[in-house]
């Protein structure tokens, strides 16, 4: 779940989102400025894997993320109204810092873990949506007892930086633990016990093993980030003249980040029991490529406002709620299946390395899908 604290900024933002001009597509940027930086972070990242103790780099990343939360925690009084240009811009950068910093950190942990039992590197994924499904829950509890957006956002963030620092302590524990000191993959937590090498991985023989289960991984989370949030979250119930709680209030927050966080989790939890289909086997990317079928089920949907694809097929609520929970199942388990995968088809020596690779998939993907969310938000 560390790997989604940057969840409470996302959701905090985008309440700020109602006070610009460009809000209709204020989303987009988010998503672009939360995943682009994270591809030069995982390069980098890629290239100190020898060079710099995992322990150096995951806890470097929690203090930058444990900085940026405290500078935006102490922002959330702060009246921007007459500055908001310079805000949106502020807060676009603290997005970038805070989302390249995770991506370190969950890289680091990711490659890491590699090193571990499959089903250690599974139970680390499904903690990731775990993390989720909490913001999602807290934000609808927020959204029906908070009566002060600003209060509800100071809230958000005490509690990030109460868990930041959770985190930091928790990690620093974690070499005192007998498991970590049995298990040779954690050595990365003693760097005075470690020998650091100064050569970079090998990358083409981890590109050749991996190539296939990365771009099934690139494409996973390229689909899922067009759809969910720009796509999904502009999806209102059909009955949204009623002024009904359901249809006004909750439709979006329970059928849109509750639902499609808790279908992730419960696919990424699917595979601690059911590891099928195989990393060689062709139904995997073929299953991959069939989740295209969820973007123009979403485009045609009740999604608002339309621009240009006026036509509405899906005119109950019952439909993106079904969509939702598929795109979310779908990613959860065929996500985690790739990523748990990938590891353990290179030798041992490169498993680390590896991880990082497959998470450098996973962001590509995030960063080209968010790029291209902007044009499909325009398109419709």
């Amino acid at each position: 779940s560390w790997c989604h604290k940057h969840r409470h900024l996302k959701c905090f933002l985008l309440c700020f989102g109602l006070f610009f001009p460009w809000q209709d597509y204020f989303e987009s940027y988010i998503s672009i400025a939360s995943t682009v930086p994270s591809v030069l972070c995982l390069i980098g990242n890629f290239l100190l894997v020898n060079k710099v103790p995992a322990s150096v780099r995951i806890l470097s990343s929690l203090f930058v993320m444990l900085t940026v939360f405290l500078v935006i925690t102490v922002l959330v009084k702060v009246d921007t109204s007459s500055w908001t240009t310079s805000f949106f811009a502020l807060t676009v950068g603290c997005v970038a810092v805070v989302s390249s910093a995770s991506t370190v950190f969950s890289s680091s942990i990711f490659g890491l873990s590699s090193c571990f039992p499959m089903r250690n590197l599974q139970a680390l994924i499904s903690g990731q949506a775990m993390g989720g499904t909490i913001s999602a829950v807290a934000s609808v509890i927020d959204l029906a007892a908070a009566a002060d957006v600003t209060d509800s956002a100071l809230a958000y963030f005490l509690t990030a930086d109460i868990f930041i620092v959770i985190c930091i302590m928790v990690y620093l524990l974690l070499p005192r633990l007998e498991y970590s000191r049995c298990v040779p993959a954690c050595q990365g937590l003693f760097p005075s016990l470690v020998t650091v090498s100064t050569g970079i991985p090998p990358l083409r023989p981890i590109l050749q093993k991996t190539a296939l289960l990365g771009f099934c991984l690139f494409y996973v989370f390229f689909i899922s980030i067009i759809i969910f949030p720009s796509l999904s979250s502009n999806i209102e119930s059909v009955s949204k003249s009623s002024g009904s709680p359901w249809s006004t209030k909750y439709f979006t927050p329970l059928t849109c980040f509750l639902l499609y966080n808790f279908a992730d989790w419960c696919g990424r939890q699917v595979t601690a029991w059911i590891q099928l289909p195989g990393p060689k086997s062709k139904l995997l990317p073929a299953l991959v490529l069939l989740r295209t079928i969820f973007l123009p089920l979403f485009i045609l949907s009740n999604y608002q406002p339309r621009a240009h694809i006026q036509t509405v097929v899906f005119k109950q609520d019952f439909y993106p709620v079904v969509f939702t929970a598929l795109l979310g199942l779908s990613n959860g388990y065929l996500g985690t299946l790739v990523m748990v995968y990938g590891p353990k088809i290179v030798p041992k020596e490169l498993a680390e390395a590896a991880g990082v690779v497959m998470t450098f998939y996973l962001v590509l993907g995030l960063a080209v899908g968010s790029a291209c969310a902007v044009f499909v938000v325009h398109l419709v």
